[in-house]
């Protein structure tokens, strides 16, 4: 399927008046409450809560609690590991974000009390709520990776996408300087949940592309170490993946997932099922295994029977309430629930979530519910990708059916990626979209 440049700036437009364009609720009258409503975390899920909330409410004392002075845009990390963007493209302020009458405490959170409805702050200092959001996000567990650290990002061929926009950025340079040369490339994923699951493929998709463009690729060998039998959870997406792996003489191993790594020997360690097995490289890029937050993960608020020891908050699927404690909520990459670690999630989270706070100070039920809807912009190669959306039961979900095929790879799912995502995430965290 083509889309002429005409056809794909209509569609920007339009999906740019969506962002714009009042949520849901919005424009009624404001709920009078005088309730004390605490946010921990200032990220996409946080800001874009905090936003909605003071919207939606009249009198509340909202408080969001987070010590980051800056705001990382991090769908751009993808496209600053490529060369595409610098480190400064995905930074900005975390205060430029925040409504007026919010109150920001420049502090993280040490001890959380749900029982007694109460967090307690780095510092000493006892916060209590009627209302609590979680939206911490997440922890990267470089440490669980037995000779990782942050400090080898950006040296003899390991790069992390992950770590930051200057991470992202130093892991550019290395994957530039390999592609010059070519030689072994090693991709793999982690065992636990993690953000935006896509984003250890399209890496090693980039890679192939730059070893192509620069006539290396006859030179390298590129193998991706999947941390399980499929290379997506999405079935069909998985299938449409391999196929592209084979395509493009990119190897794949199965059930591995990376333990161990050696830098001196540049050779990494994976658990599989028939024991340890080593498997070398000249570039990789390393994806940590990711985890609650301290102070989540040693409270009473994960579940206890699923993800055991990665601490994701027992919600509600559904309405993303806590199953045991009805005044407290988790959006965004904590949220325990099946899909929903992408920035698109929380575009979809946080309305529902707001909903079912406000339905129940007003004593009505809410009818809003999140269908587990994620979304991949999958890049394939500089200029191509496919805007893979699934939900819960693994359907595809297109927002554009008739014009962005999902299993396609596009010049318009590209841009969507490159140019139109920055302003309705920008939107989202406003509480527009």
């Amino acid at each position: 399927m083509k889309t002429s440049r005409r056809q794909f700036f209509g569609l920007a437009a339009g999906g740019a008046a969506l962002a714009a364009a009042p949520l849901q609720g919005a424009t009624a009258q404001p709920v009078k409450t005088s309730a004390r409503i605490l946010i921990l975390g200032a990220g996409a899920a946080g800001t874009a809560l905090a936003n909605q909330l003071s919207t939606r409410l009249d009198g509340a004392k909202i408080t969001i609690l987070d010590p980051r002075k800056q705001h990382w845009y991090q769908p751009g990390f993808t496209l600053i590991a490529a060369g595409l963007k610098p480190a400064s493209y995905s930074v900005s302020g975390t205060a430029d974000w925040l409504p007026s009458g919010v109150e920001w405490i420049e502090e993280g959170a040490a001890e959380i009390d749900p029982d007694g409805k109460k967090v307690v702050t780095e510092s000493g200092k006892a916060i209590e709520y009627d209302f609590l959001f979680v939206a911490t996000g997440l922890k990267l567990d470089y440490a669980a990776i037995e000779g990782m650290s942050l400090d080898l990002i950006g040296k003899d061929g390991i790069g992390s996408v992950y770590a930051g926009p200057d991470y992202a950025e130093k892991t550019w340079a290395e994957m530039n300087r390999f592609t010059d040369k070519g030689g072994l490339a090693l991709f793999s994923r982690p065992a636990t949940e993690m953000k935006c699951a896509g984003a250890p493929l399209k890496y090693t998709f980039l890679t192939e592309d730059y070893l192509t463009r620069k006539g290396t690729r006859s030179n390298s060998k590129i193998v991706y170490a999947a941390h399980n039998k499929a290379l997506f959870g999405v079935p069909i997406v998985s299938e449409k993946v391999r196929m592209l792996y084979e395509e493009r003489g990119i190897d794949t191993v199965y059930e591995h997932v990376m333990k161990k790594i050696d830098p001196v020997r540049k050779v990494a360690t994976f658990t599989t099922p028939e024991g340890d097995k080593e498997l070398g490289y000249d570039f990789t890029n390393v994806i940590p295994p990711m985890r609650a937050p301290d102070v989540i993960l040693n409270s009473s608020l994960p579940w206890a029977d699923k993800w055991v020891g990665q601490g994701w908050v027992e919600v509600d699927k559904h309405t993303l309430r806590h199953m045991r404690y009805p005044d407290v909520f988790a959006v965004g990459d904590i949220a325990g629930v099946p899909k929903g670690k992408t920035a698109a999630s929380v575009k979809w989270q946080v309305p529902v979530a707001v909903d079912q706070l406000v339905a129940q100070i007003e004593g009505r039920e809410s009818k809003e519910s999140y269908n587990g809807y994620t979304s991949c912009p999958l890049i394939t190669r500089i200029g191509s990708a496919m805007l893979v959306e699934f939900d819960y039961k693994d359907n595809l979900v297109p927002s554009f059916p008739g014009l962005i095929a999902p299993l396609e790879e596009l010049w318009i799912s590209w841009l969507m990626k490159e140019i139109a995502l920055k302003p309705t995430y920008n939107a989202m965290l406003r509480g527009r979209a």
